[in-house]
């Protein structure tokens, strides 16, 4: 749960941001109550928003991110466990993580390929 006054004062300008949709509102809030340290897949925020079927959606929502880093949508990764993007880039977003004691080698970093469905 949230309960620092900066994070709170963060919540009310979520909440009151015209600019986000419901759902943005949600998932920012979701991703702010991840604790230093950790990481939840973008599934995982999709599930806790009540959107079971929408990982995309969430990570269209934590890609448009406009309080980063004080929402930390670093530390939201895919479901297979490989680290995802994030707009400073993947190594930016690795440095994040290992400054606050996530273990790297755990998460595994694929390369990224387009796959051609023709």
């Amino acid at each position: 749960m949230v309960n620092r006054t900066r994070d709170k004062q963060l919540l009310v300008k979520i909440d009151t941001d015209p600019g986000l949709t419901c759902f943005q509102k949600k998932v920012l809030k979701t991703v702010l109550a991840i604790p230093k340290g950790k990481v939840r897949s973008y599934l995982w925020i999709a599930e806790r928003v009540g959107a079971p079927g929408s990982a995309r959606a969430v990570g269209n929502a934590v890609g448009k991110n406009p309080y980063a880093p004080r929402v930390p949508c670093h530390r939201v990764i895919r479901s297979d466990g490989s680290i995802g993007g994030y707009s400073g880039g993947i190594a930016k977003k690795m440095e994040l993580l290992r400054k606050e004691g996530v273990e790297i080698q755990k998460i595994v970093v694929r390369e990224q390929r387009t796959v051609d469905r023709g």
